[in-house]
């Protein structure tokens, strides 16, 4: 007989993080489940979907060895109605674990933890050393932007630049990119691939709430993160990413400097009277103001809002989809962003104008709709 005791919210909220890697839709039934490896006083959980994998490793109370498969969604909602207290784990002979508490006895089944799937290990790998907040904001600033089409899977991914100069991370899904760059954090070789969405999300996350280094490995095929008791092992996206930097003007002499929350919620507002198909929304602007408008013709909606701007450059009128200007208005933090243009049918440049720390540095690109006029 095996067993161990641990505090039932301290295992809850690990489990809690590793289940975002299970797959409700898995084709394997052993990956509905969390592999536990007991050694001593240490308790590695791990959960994949083949594609990615993550571990923990969590301080209990045991002197006993051991490895088994336990279902994942029936101990996540036990332990997530227990208030905090030790339980004990007990593997039985009959494939069973018993979980004891103070005043309850709970029976599950496992299964061999021999047939849970291993991460392959990293051969040939380079690594970097990267500050979790450095991570995390890289993350939010651009999983948003990624695309959702399968016949282009190296644009639903987020692609990662290292170099000596500096660390590059770039999202778009053809109607919009997003390029966030640091460069007070550097590599020591120049590095290039394509991280998928779902292990960034996991990570992203998590790193908000920690202060610690991340050691990445890579290599052409996989990446490993690793911080704190976590280690995170994920297939990376095969292919050639865009080139991205023919793709941004250098040139847009127009340039609109305004309040990013006063833009933000009138682009929202105008926005509920747009096409719900194309979602286009009108900028109307000339010296010191802003006209933002939309139309749908089918249904008798119109809205239009004035706002006062900082304007410099030719009077134009551009049209861009609400949905995309709102999304990249929102994933800034600071209190002005500059709008650079330069003709109706080319892409729109926005950045922040604060908020950024010394060495980050973020380009957001949108492009315009075809007004009909």
């Amino acid at each position: 007989m095996v067993n161990f005791i641990v505090s039932s919210s301290y295992l809850f909220k690990q489990l809690q993080v590793l289940g975002n890697v299970i797959n409700n839709t898995s084709t394997l039934p052993i990956l509905d489940n969390f592999l536990f490896e007991l050694d001593h006083n240490s308790l590695k959980v791990s959960a994949s979907d083949l594609e990615t994998s993550m571990s923990a490793v969590l301080e209990i109370d045991s002197t006993s060895k051991a490895s088994v498969a336990v279902p994942s969604k029936k101990l996540l909602d036990i332990l997530k109605s227990l208030p905090d207290q030790p339980i004990t784990f007990t593997i039985e002979d009959n494939a069973t674990v018993d979980l004891s508490t103070e005043n309850g006895k709970y029976t599950i089944p496992f299964y061999a933890g021999e047939e849970f799937p291993k991460p392959s290990a990293l051969e040939d790998a380079q690594q970097t050393m990267v500050p979790a907040e450095v991570l995390s904001s890289a993350i939010g600033k651009t999983i948003f932007a990624t695309g959702n089409d399968d016949l282009r899977p190296v644009m639903s991914g987020v692609f990662f630049q290292f170099s000596t100069e500096g660390l590059t991370f770039v999202a778009t899904d053809a109607h919009k990119l997003v390029k966030y760059s640091r460069t007070d954090v550097t590599s020591n070789e120049v590095v290039e691939f394509i991280m998928p969405k779902k292990p960034l999300n996991i990570l992203k996350n998590i790193l908000a709430t920690i202060d610690a280094e991340v050691k990445m490995e890579f290599n052409d095929s996989n990446a490993t993160f690793s911080f704190e008791n976590y280690h995170l092992i994920c297939r990376l996206i095969d292919g050639k990413y865009p080139n991205y930097e023919a793709v941004i003007p250098k040139e847009n002499p127009n340039k609109l400097h305004i309040d990013r929350n006063m833009f933000l919620n009138a682009v929202r507002r105008v926005a509920i009277f747009s096409n719900k198909t194309t979602h286009q929304i009108r900028l109307k602007i000339a010296g010191t103001e802003l006209n933002i408008s939309a139309e749908d013709l089918d249904f008798s909606n119109k809205g239009v809002e004035r706002l006062t701007c900082d304007y410099r450059g030719d009077d134009m009128q551009i049209g861009f989809n609400a949905k995309f200007l709102t999304e990249m208005l929102s994933n800034l933090d600071s209190d002005e962003v500059m709008l650079e243009m330069s003709l109706p049918n080319r892409a729109g440049i926005l950045t922040p104008i604060d908020g950024l720390i010394e060495g980050e540095k973020v380009v957001m690109l949108v492009m315009p709709v075809m007004l009909n006029n």
